[in-house]
């Protein structure tokens, strides 16, 4: 027995499952993302059976998505990506349900307290228990500060306030108070206003008592530019939080050459470590399996290559990164 565990374990360190690996160090996963462009490529799909243990759907559960016209509700996509997931094992995040981004027209225009209020109600509700009991954790609230650390000024805040975070958390709550529930954010990378801003945003909400469970950094990093990034996570876990990695990409400034891939590399088995390091890091989840499928194409046109695998699912050296940190 003792002989099958190890050779089991030696597989498992040349070959294995970047999920099993942070799992047998105390993590809850290594995730990615699956949705309607990437479900039918069977070579996605078989990289998130073997490889990841957490999938996130990248569009299908965004508000322009699940409710494009007042209290019509379409679940199709969400529902594939839900049922993909949970057919296999995996942990599923919810992402996201307030956002000022892939907002439909019908909410955006909304300038009456009592009618955002109850539209938010209603969204969160039709939402969260329809995936209750499927959901690990939920995006709650989305994106809210600008880089300045002011509140970013979509209809939400512009109507109601900071109230509006704590309406989507005791929501939420309510609607499954099973799933663990995020405030995520991007550039929580790098110490400055943003950070102090939303760590103090985190303190008021547990002051006020107002059920939120963790902090997710999305990590939308540059090669060779990470910034103190071990640092910045744990500051974030200093809340007391459940801290998450939830969008990690590293993209590199083109042309792409292979100093850059090496740095790559290094800067993938950085993050992994510091999620390793930080007792309440629970987890990491990676925006995307190859890289022909990242949104950093059409969003950074001058950048390239964030992923593990690239173009043609090959494991890039970045792979090898994470592979030896978990090692």
């Amino acid at each position: 027995m003792k002989l099958t565990a190890f050779v089991l374990a030696a597989v498992l360190s040349v070959h294995g499952a970047l999920d099993a690996k942070v799992k047998a160090k105390g993590k809850k996963y290594y995730g990615n993302i699956l949705d309607t462009n990437t479900i039918n490529t069977a070579q996605v799909t078989n990289i998130l059976n073997t490889e990841f243990g957490a999938v996130t759907p990248e569009y299908s559960m965004k508000w322009e998505a699940t409710e494009p016209n007042k209290g019509q509700f379409t679940f199709a996509n969400a529902d594939a990506v839900a049922n993909w997931a949970s057919s296999r094992g995996k942990l599923l995040r919810g992402h996201t349900l307030v956002w000022h981004s892939r907002l439909p027209d019908w909410v955006s225009n909304i300038n009456d307290k009592n009618t955002l209020t109850q539209v938010i109600k209603n969204h969160i509700n039709t939402v969260v228990r329809r995936y209750k009991g499927k959901v690990y954790a939920w995006d709650v609230v989305n994106e809210v500060l600008e880089d300045n650390g002011n509140f970013r000024s979509s209809v939400f805040y512009r109507v109601l306030g900071e109230d509006f975070v704590d309406l989507a958390f005791r929501t939420a709550r309510a609607a499954d108070p099973k799933a663990k529930l995020y405030i995520n954010d991007y550039n929580l990378d790098y110490n400055g206003p943003k950070l102090n801003a939303t760590i103090a945003l985190i303190n008021r909400l547990k002051a006020r008592g107002t059920p939120i469970d963790g902090v997710g950094t999305q990590a939308h990093l540059i090669v060779g530019n990470l910034g103190p990034f071990d640092e910045t996570l744990k500051k974030l876990a200093s809340t007391g939080l459940d801290v998450a990695i939830t969008e990690l990409d590293i993209r590199i400034a083109k042309p792409v050459d292979s100093a850059k891939l090496a740095q790559q590399q290094k800067d993938y088995a950085m993050v992994t470590t510091s999620c390793l390091t930080t007792p309440r890091c629970v987890g990491i989840t990676i925006w995307g399996v190859s890289d022909r499928n990242s949104w950093v194409d059409g969003t950074f046109p001058d950048y390239d290559s964030p992923l593990l695998w690239d173009d043609d699912f090959r494991k890039k050296s970045a792979y090898t990164g994470v592979d030896n940190a978990l090692n």
